[in-house]
């Protein structure tokens, strides 16, 4: 098996520095900031009629990551660029991986810069329309950064049309909006799992159908819940100024980033073996986030 390249060797310490940050004084300083708006975020949620809304939110979730559509991305067109860039035999997802890292990450290039500006754009005037804007608002921003993840899988030679992979795009979204280090543990196990597994090989059982909902029905309530906190937050006062439109451009870089370092990560691992992933935490044991909000009682 050949070494990873110069280029790949520097990607990895990227890689695990960023899944081990270490956080300066101003990182410090917004932890402390978000708590009491994390509290205040359970305040709202509690007044009448926002229950509602937090409820629209999950239906509409639950919709966009249940239907596939809403993934869509096509396949031909990326392995297009990596032909119009010189690499003339790409035409399957097999192909990319004869590639080194750095080929790949060029022909990614401005990937989060275009999806961001999207970001901005689309959830610009959702403060102008009130609660009930929050709901479909949700639902745009998630079929949004679920294409951008299913664009990053597909550069990096994944394929997001099977059962794993929309595990995994999933719990890449778990990670992005989780609000504590409980939370972010969690999908990192569930992303680590199913990471380590692919790399090895591992075949899957096909789950069976309601098993493979009911998850990405659970992974929906929790990402419906917080997203709607942080969109309440632009209602408090002095958050509303900082949150505004600007959460959902603020959400898809995180997006962006995590499904950057993960994807290549994965592909690293698929060229050189399972043992290139860094474990921050231990493999999860099942499918199932267990993420906090499954507990929460919601309309």
């Amino acid at each position: 098996m050949n070494k990873p390249s110069e280029y790949e060797q520097r990607a990895l310490r990227e890689i695990h520095e960023w899944k081990n940050p270490e956080l300066g004084w101003f990182d410090q300083a917004m932890k402390t900031v978000n708590w009491p708006l994390d509290k205040a975020g359970d305040l709202v949620l509690a007044t009448p009629g926002v229950g509602d809304v937090i409820g629209l939110s999950v239906q509409g979730v639950a919709s966009v990551c249940n239907d596939v559509a809403q993934w869509s991305v096509r396949p031909e067109a990326i392995y297009a660029e990596f032909r119009s860039d010189g690499h003339t035999t790409i035409s399957k997802p097999a192909d990319i991986f004869a590639l080194d890292l750095e080929h790949i990450d060029r022909v990614v290039g401005f990937l989060a810069a275009k999806y961001k500006a999207i970001a901005l754009v689309e959830g610009a005037g959702t403060g102008a329309f009130g609660l009930l804007a929050i709901p479909p608002d949700i639902a745009a921003l998630l079929a949004l950064t679920l294409r951008a993840i299913g664009e990053y899988a597909t550069y990096y030679g994944f394929d997001v049309s099977s059962q794993q992979e929309r595990l995994f795009a999933m719990n890449v979204l778990g990670l992005a909006s989780s609000p504590t280090d409980l939370s972010k543990g969690l999908a990192m196990a569930q992303l680590v799992r199913i990471a380590r597994d692919v790399a090895k090989k591992r075949t899957w059982k096909q789950l069976e159908q309601h098993t493979f909902v009911q998850v990405i029905q659970q992974i929906a309530k929790a990402l419906g819940i917080r997203l709607t906190k942080a969109k309440l937050a632009q209602y408090l006062p002095l958050a509303g100024a900082a949150v505004g439109g600007g959460f959902n451009a603020y959400f898809t870089s995180k997006v962006c980033d995590a499904a950057f370092y993960i994807y290549r990560e994965r592909f690293l691992a698929t060229k050189y073996g399972a043992d290139v992933i860094e474990i921050t935490v231990e493999p999860a044991t099942d499918i199932d986030p267990h993420y906090p909000e499954e507990d929460e009682s919601i309309p």
